[in-house]
């Protein structure tokens, strides 16, 4: 099978759990400090992945002016995009009780809607990108990469789900937002691995920053703030729990 489609079904795998996110929200109601926990897990999960096999690799290939370049730029776009759509109604997109907080604050909820599914792709296409450019060093995608973005994927669709519920959202509208969003998720996958398929290392070095750099900054703009906000008396040891598992994991795998 081709690579190019290979990162397309892993960003694909990645972003299904959006959708199965949206399921559990949608037909269980799970405890608020039950989906608090998965973030926190999932926050842990991309700090190790960042550190270890995003900022590593840049800083290997193309040294440390290329990965501070991109790094910053990453978290400084991110920054401004997440603004404008916060602004618009997302910016508690990973909250179960965003339905409740878009009424209070006399949100229009056609208008929040679309912007969680603006936010959603904001989050999840720097992600993407990066499983795709993980495939160009012909050893395979990088595992640790792929399961952090699915956890961090989880409760994203989980909690706004729950709250698009309650907001009487149907059912075409919520698994259509974030089947497509998953869709999306695989093309960016494809396109990360296509796009820079002929590309040098400084290049790769600077996207694979510019990931990471978006990546912290969406984790200290929403999922950690989130995750301490409901299961404060455990975020942290649940946060250093994923942790250990995605670096024991980028270990055994690389090992």
């Amino acid at each position: 099978m081709p690579l190019s489609i290979q990162a397309g079904l892993w960003g694909l795998l990645s972003g299904s759990a959006l959708v199965l996110g949206a399921l559990l929200g949608y037909f269980l109601k799970l405890p608020q400090r039950v989906i608090a926990g998965v973030m926190a897990f999932g926050a842990g999960v991309l700090i190790s992945a960042l550190s270890f096999d995003l900022m590593d690799e840049a800083y290997r290939q193309g040294g440390i002016g290329s990965t501070s370049l991109g790094f910053l730029a990453g978290a400084a776009v991110y920054t401004a995009a997440n603004i404008l759509v916060s602004r618009r109604g997302a910016h508690h997109r990973k909250r179960s009780g965003f339905a409740e907080d878009s009424r209070q604050a006399g949100c229009d909820e056609a208008g929040s809607g679309l912007a969680i599914a603006l936010g959603a792709l904001l989050d999840g296409i720097p992600e993407s990108i990066v499983i795709g450019v993980s495939l160009l060093e012909g050893t395979g995608v990088s595992l640790v990469a792929v399961a952090a973005v699915f956890l961090s994927n989880l409760p994203e669709g989980l909690s706004s789900a729950a709250g698009m519920r309650r907001a009487g959202r149907s059912k075409a509208y919520i698994f259509g937002i974030w089947g497509g969003i998953a869709a999306a998720s695989g093309v960016a996958a494809l396109i990360g691995y296509g796009a820079f398929a002929e590309a040098g290392p400084a290049t790769i070095a600077f996207v694979t920053a510019v990931a990471a750099g978006a990546i912290l900054a969406m984790l200290a703009d929403t999922m950690v703030p989130e995750a301490f906000e409901t299961a404060h008396e455990y975020a942290g040891l649940i946060t250093v729990a994923g942790f250990l598992a995605a670096f024991t994991l980028s270990r055994v795998v690389g090992a």
